[in-house]
């Protein structure tokens, strides 16, 4: 190529790449906050893949994973707390039942940012957290802002059938492990995941 050619494609390419970075509206927090990381991808997902043990034939003991619509919050409100609407009917909550144990996966994966970043689902980058906890009901007030927390971000709840007796229910977290870069996985108390932000208040 022509040296006169040379800075006109810089050009191109230092454009093409300011398209790509604006267009990703996720500011995923840096990597070296983990508990922020994690805080943030719990509340960008909108479901997870929830591991349960099996106790249904032939699988009975083994890990089940399925997937759940999840939300810690209306959009900008983040609680940490992933919430669920959930029937006995469900084979899972079947599981629950006998062992309320479980794993909860929640991954940027399902948001544009891996995409438009050109990460892999499995690459580090991509981040993604695993809950441990359990699965428990909740009532009362709790209950209500979990129907806000869900029903806005998942506005088809509302028109399930009404016979299956839903029910909402939260993921109780006992550790949280994050993967957001090379080095392995990192893990994070309860405490610091829910004393982190998931976004720094603006001054």
């Amino acid at each position: 190529m022509s040296a006169p050619g040379r800075p006109a494609l810089l050009l191109l390419f230092g454009l093409a790449w300011a398209a790509v970075s604006s267009a990703c509206s996720l500011q995923i927090p840096p990597h070296q906050e983990v508990a922020r990381v994690a805080r943030f991808v719990a509340h960008q997902c909108d479901w997870a893949s929830m591991a349960t043990i099996s106790t249904h034939k032939p699988v009975v003991g083994q890990p089940f994973s399925n997937v759940f619509s999840v939300s810690d919050g209306p959009r900008g409100s983040s609680t940490g707390v992933p919430y669920l609407y959930l029937t006995d009917m469900e084979v899972s909550v079947q599981d629950l039942q006998v062992n309320p144990q479980a794993s909860l996966t929640m991954s940027l994966a399902q948001t544009d940012y891996c995409k438009q970043q050109g990460f892999d689902p499995q690459s580090p980058l991509c981040a993604h957290i695993i809950l441990s906890g359990s699965v428990i009901q909740v009532n009362g007030t709790e209950a209500d802002f979990a129907k806000k927390a869900l029903f806005s971000r998942h506005p088809e709840m509302m028109e399930w059938p009404k016979d299956h007796d839903w029910f909402f229910a939260k993921f109780n977290i006992s550790q949280v492990w994050v993967l957001d870069y090379f080095g392995g996985i990192k893990t994070v108390s309860p405490e610091e995941y829910f004393q982190a932000a998931p976004r720094r208040k603006q001054n």
